[in-house]
């Protein structure tokens, strides 16, 4: 029987890991900020395992030179493996080991730094001509349902000409750290909006709504093109803001207000709360 699901299906998910993660030096002068751990999972396995709930088998990381333990996280380490064959710790390697085996892995390096629309366009010939998803590891989303992710797959289906983003509402007076939408609800919706308008980090008297971005997106091929014509900004970035503004003016965004806890582990005070809610779901605290 056809499936409308399973003829729009996205099958990558593209993760922008490349940048220094400088809130958390001298943590990250060595060890990649998507490799920091929330109790003993890394950041980038959160997201992956993420991607994969989502139906998604191919993902694509967008990553520097100083990023190599994030590719040795996802391939075999024979030693460690020989070490705790046979005894209670196998099984901690249980998740990453199954990402690797059902997941295929690819990797670009991002020269410069030069924005989020920058690392996305450099991950082009990875994705090709297809949507995909792109997320990013820093916003760690939890719920006792659907993950974001497999939310926003599920609102493509049906609205498989749009680009979608996630958002939230954040405090007014936080809405100059993020991208924040202006639109409408779609008809009969309560939390998907159609996007008339994007501003990047506004001042809070600049804002149209406190509905903010957050780091979860389903992106048309389509991004590409537009990208590739984006101005710099002022400071010779390349927004994704910028870019999904120009669809935007096409009808062609859509805002989802997402079903779940996100936790901002981009900056320390976020990390922080992320690891006492895991540590007490755990029942370690």
């Amino acid at each position: 029987m056809f499936s409308l699901e399973s003829f729009i299906k996205i099958n990558k998910c593209l993760f922008p890991v490349a940048g220094y993660g400088t809130r958390f030096l001298p943590a990250t002068k060595a060890i990649p900020k998507e490799m920091l751990p929330i109790l003993t999972k890394p950041l980038i396995q959160y997201g992956v395992e993420e991607a994969m709930s989502a139906g998604m088998t191919t993902m694509a990381m967008v990553t520097s030179k100083h990023k190599q333990a994030i590719k040795n996280h996802f391939e075999p380490h024979t030693d460690i493996e020989a070490s705790i064959k046979g005894t209670a710790k196998e099984a901690l390697l249980d998740e990453v080991n199954y990402a690797s085996e059902q997941c295929d892995f690819s990797y670009i390096e991002q020269q410069e730094m030069l924005g989020l629309g920058h690392a996305i366009y450099t991950g082009k010939q990875l994705i090709g001509d297809e949507p995909f998803a792109v997320i990013l590891p820093d916003d760690l989303c939890t719920n006792n349902g659907d993950s974001v992710l497999k939310q926003m797959a599920a609102l493509y289906v049906q609205h498989p000409d749009c680009c979608i983003v996630a958002i939230e509402e954040v405090p007014m007076t936080e809405v100059d750290k993020y991208g924040v939408i202006d639109g409408k609800l779609l008809e009969g919706s309560t939390n998907a909006y159609q996007v008339s308008s994007m501003v990047e980090k506004p001042t809070p008297e600049e804002a149209p709504t406190n509905l903010a971005i957050i780091g979860r997106y389903i992106l048309t091929p389509q991004i590409f093109g537009v990208l590739e014509n984006t101005a710099p900004d002022k400071n010779g970035e390349i927004q994704i803001t910028d870019a999904l503004m120009t669809l935007a003016k096409q009808g062609k965004v859509i805002a989802y207000k997402f079903e779940g806890t996100r936790y901002d582990c981009g900056n320390v005070k976020g990390f922080v709360e992320a690891t006492n809610a895991f540590a007490k779901s755990e029942d370690l605290i």
